[in-house]
């Protein structure tokens, strides 16, 4: 054990002990949040559009500050790439962080001198809980992969910008720079498989001991580490003993990536985002992300069936309740303002605020009315890829349309680790599955309305080359699993 892994464990402790305080203390912060918020950007030119000076409680705020998405903040984010200062907050972005939306093509999310350590200190804070829960310090000692985007920034009005991910790359600590893998250069390659295949060769004969990434993208780097080296990365890198991974569900990429390290290693789950990092598995044993309530973020959630309205439902985080699926709204120092996230999240404990990200509020199908969402098409196959020792590697579903009552159905775009032995039989029961988790979809079905819903396999890497051919393999970047349109569905015909 070297100095770095003595060192970590009284600082863990430290970290651990305040996190634990929080947790008791997490609605009380979540008002002098909002308070510090309101009083903070009194002065800038979205806190006087929108009368601050007068807001004194959440419901003035409720009434005052409407939900919003990026295309309704997007003026005051193009009077910041103007130069002007004061616009959302205090002063001027020190990044402005660059990333493609699903329906507002590219979005620059400022990041301010408030919030940069929300986005460094979460990941910090949630190894530092895995190491009081599991008492491996040892992984400090060799070496981590944290893969990002490119470092290298752009500028808009003299702010550096870029993906968050390169951002945060200039933030790493120091002292965990000589661990860290891969390298400055490396990360500055733009090109996905040429970046990975660079990764393989500064990786292959080191003792790593983390790794960290998106499920689809470290999927793609271990199978790459297997082909090159014939072994499973577990046997390859045997003091691999930590994978953190978020931006997904784990689930249906478990099992696949479990089986090319060749056994279990411990897995810690994140939930960043470059509006801010929300939650972070604090408890590695157990199921859920701890809700990071007192880190520079106001939440509020919205029924998840109401977030299109337009006057839907806003709770604070003491009017939530277990077992419900709200859209995630956020306010934060870096002057976000009701901010629709496009997430849904569910609360499965409020003794502390944990929660699992349940789907995106614009990822869904209801060509219908029945509105299926993420986590209703993922328990789905899964609960029947588990029976039928099914492996998955990706899917998407769209709806295909068809004149007549009863023609209509969910089409499953599926590449498959292995083939289901019965087909059918593994179509009745994801279709059985989806059924109970959704009621309307079960009413189309029983109406007739609807058929059941029928399989497309997908061939052998198909949806990386699809994810390819539009420009977006790797990196943080993620296949929809629900469409409400057939868009995704046309384009992947010629991967089948």
């Amino acid at each position: 054990m070297n100095v770095k892994s003595i060192l970590a464990r009284p600082f863990a402790r430290h970290i651990y002990n305040k996190i634990t305080r929080g947790m008791e203390t997490a609605v009380a912060d979540q008002q002098d949040i909002f308070k510090s918020l309101i009083k903070t950007a009194r002065n800038t030119v979205f806190g006087k559009d929108h009368g601050f000076d007068n807001i004194s409680s959440y419901d003035d705020f409720r009434k005052m500050v409407p939900i919003r998405d990026y295309e309704e903040i997007k003026p005051y984010i193009e009077k910041i790439k103007e130069g002007k200062q004061h616009v959302l907050w205090k002063g001027k972005p020190i990044y402005l962080a660059k990333t493609s939306g699903t329906t507002s093509g590219v979005k620059y999310i400022p990041i301010t001198n408030e919030s940069i350590p929300n986005h460094i200190n979460t990941a910090r804070n949630a190894l530092l809980c895995y190491m009081m829960h599991s008492g491996n310090v040892e992984f400090a000692s060799g070496k981590l992969i944290f893969l990002s985007g490119s470092p290298v920034l752009d500028r808009i009005a003299g702010i550096p910008t870029g993906r968050l991910s390169g951002i945060v790359n200039h933030h790493v600590p120091r002292y965990l720079r000589s661990n860290q893998l891969p390298s400055y250069e490396t990360n500055c390659i733009e090109d996905w498989e040429t970046k990975l295949d660079a990764i393989i060769n500064e990786t292959i004969d080191q003792n790593m001991t983390l790794i960290s990434g998106i499920p689809p993208w470290m999927q793609m780097y271990f199978d790459k580490l297997v082909e090159r080296s014939g072994k499973k990365v577990g046997d390859l890198f045997p003091n691999f003993r930590v994978m953190v991974q978020g931006g997904v569900n784990f689930e249906p990429y478990k099992a696949k990536l479990y089986e090319s390290i060749g056994r279990k290693v411990d897995c810690v789950e994140l939930y960043p985002a470059s509006e801010g990092f929300f939650a972070f598995q604090d408890n590695y044993r157990e199921q859920g992300l701890l809700l990071n309530t007192n880190s520079g973020i106001f939440f509020e959630f919205v029924p998840a069936g109401e977030i299109f309205n337009e006057n839907p439902t806003r709770l604070s985080l003491a009017e939530v309740k277990e077992g419900e699926n709200y859209a995630l709204i956020v306010s934060s120092n870096a002057g976000m303002w009701a901010y629709n996230i496009g997430d849904t999240v569910k609360f499965i404990s409020t003794k502390p605020y944990r929660l699992v990200v349940s789907g995106r509020t614009k990822h869904y199908i209801s060509a219908f009315g029945e509105h299926v969402i993420g986590e209703e098409v993922e328990h789905a196959l899964m609960k029947a890829a588990e029976e039928e020792n099914v492996k998955i590697i990706e899917f998407t579903v769209a709806p295909m349309v068809e004149q007549g009552k009863g023609k209509s159905f969910h089409e499953w775009f599926i590449e498959f680790e292995n083939r289901p032995e019965d087909l059918g039989r593994f179509l009745e029961k994801v279709d059985d599955n989806l059924r109970a988790k959704n009621v309307y979809y079960d009413d189309l079905i029983t109406g007739n309305i609807l058929q059941k819903l029928k399989i497309t396999p997908v061939r052998k890497n198909g949806f990386i080359d699809y994810m390819k051919s539009i420009g977006k393999l790797g990196g943080q970047n993620k296949l929809p699993r629900l469409s409400n349109d057939r868009k995704i569905a046309e384009a992947l015909q010629e991967y089948l």
